[in-house]
């Protein structure tokens, strides 16, 4: 199995910046560095959409064009974290924030992942 445990969400203004972590543990065998990873976010009353991802070797990345410019994904593998730098936050950026991780290692823009956390607010105000 795979676990993913995200943190860093909070409460910021409009404007403002977060960091947000996302933690792998998995059984042998399940090595965090041949997962791709994505971020996706939920707002209330809206379907879950995707955010931004990175390959497995963190050699490319995807984000959606709400996102591009502002938010950055990156990895360390040898910490078995990826992380979501979100800048320039707007108050439309407020939603359940998950990550989740996909053993093809490729950059996916769907929902097509294996392996959910259990998500982190962002809520930004006004």
């Amino acid at each position: 199995q795979v676990q993913l445990v995200e943190s860093g969400g909070g409460l910021v203004q409009a404007g403002g910046s977060l960091r947000l972590s996302c933690t792998f543990s998995g059984r042998t065998g399940r090595t965090f560095s041949k997962y791709a990873m994505g971020w996706f976010r939920q707002a209330p009353g809206k379907e879950r959409e995707f955010v931004a991802a990175i390959s497995w070797s963190g050699g490319s990345t995807g984000y959606a064009l709400s996102v591009k410019g502002r938010f950055t994904v990156s990895r360390d593998n040898a910490k078995n974290t990826v992380f979501l730098r979100m800048n320039s936050l707007k108050p439309e950026d407020t939603a359940v924030y998950y990550c989740a991780a996909d053993p093809t290692g490729v950059v996916t823009t769907t929902l097509d992942y294996d392996y959910w956390g259990q998500g982190t607010q962002v809520t930004v105000s006004s």
